[in-house]
């Protein structure tokens, strides 16, 4: 019986190429551009649709995570399959069809942040959604990737009939100058892009509190320590939930299976690290479904407990609703 490694497979596969008297041409050309990255579920009578904006593949160094061993960190990401030394951040909005509104969480990164990213806009189209039919916005936090997508590049707005809700603890940061002030040179420039972004729409922007319904079966939970307001959303209709976790973990590949770890985008390391145990100890308690920010696409599925840490595992992707 003849043993296949994959030596004697690669060896085969030469033989063959080898003995091909002429190059095989397929019978129709590469399609050059993906297929649009929309997936649809539901939670209870909620249609939940999740719309790709891209990757970042995020430069890195040794103080990208502040208690880890470089080492450590790097042989993750390997074991992630990620290129060295960046870090892949994939984005995916989530729009929530209740029956009565279309709200979308977060807004992506407006194609103002890295050449792979920017593709919501044609997504949302492709999912036959016309920007000025959302009725809400509901932003988790103001880093530039989850509110950039509220303008173009020429600051006109994307959306121009929706409210737009944002966390109240959020909008105290960012829009404090002894905060700006004493802020890293690095972290500078995304309170100067809140100002960019709020600044000329601020009156019409809603201010809520962590805890409350910002729509029927809509509610925010605050979890802070990636930033100050950093806030989470339970999606439930009848006996159904799902926990969109924002950036409590990042890439899980990293940060749900090490929750200690401590990256340098997280505001205050400490508390997040206490928030994001808190909410994926709920998560597997409750065995509710998630999602996440920059889980990769279609970014839901559920959290269980692995050794010190978390896993991510996909939902069975499905083709009906």
């Amino acid at each position: 019986m003849t043993r296949f490694t994959r030596r004697n497979l690669i060896g085969a596969s030469l033989a063959a190429a080898g003995a091909a008297s002429a190059p095989a041409e397929a019978a129709a050309p590469p399609v050059a551009r993906p297929a649009p990255s929309i997936y649809r579920y539901r939670v209870g009578t909620f249609e939940v649709t999740a719309l790709y904006d891209g990757v970042w593949y995020r430069p890195i160094d040794e103080k990208f995570v502040r208690n880890a061993d470089y080492a450590d960190v790097r042989r993750e990401m390997s074991d992630a399959f990620m290129p060295a030394e960046k870090l892949a951040t994939p984005f995916t909005m989530l729009l929530v069809n209740t029956g009565a509104k279309l709200i979308l969480l977060d807004t992506g990164t407006g194609g103002q942040i890295a050449s792979t990213a920017g593709s919501f806009g044609e997504n949302l189209t492709a999912a036959g959604i016309d920007p000025k039919t959302i009725d809400t916005i509901v932003i988790s936090h103001f880093h530039p990737d989850h509110i950039n997508g509220i303008k173009t590049k020429d600051n006109g707005l994307i959306f121009p009939n929706a409210e737009i809700m944002v966390p109240e603890a959020e909008w105290a940061f960012w829009n404090d100058d002894a905060n700006l002030n004493a802020a890293p040179a690095g972290l500078k420039t995304a309170f100067h892009n809140v100002r960019r972004i709020f600044s000329d729409i601020a009156k019409d922007v809603t201010h809520y509190r962590p805890g409350r319904l910002v729509a029927p079966g809509i509610e925010t939970i605050a979890a802070p320590g990636h930033t100050p307001g950093h806030t989470v959303f339970a999606l439930q209709s009848g006996n159904d939930v799902l926990m969109v976790l924002s950036d409590t973990t990042q890439h899980p590949a990293l940060f749900a299976r090490h929750p200690d770890w401590q990256p340098q985008f997280d505001i205050d390391g400490g508390l997040a690290v206490a928030t994001r145990k808190a909410l994926l100890d709920r998560a597997v308690a409750d065995r509710m479904l998630v999602t996440g920010y920059h889980f990769p696409f279609p970014a839901c599925g559920h959290i269980i407990r692995r050794g010190t840490g978390y896993e991510h595992v996909p939902m069975l992707w499905q083709t009906s609703l």
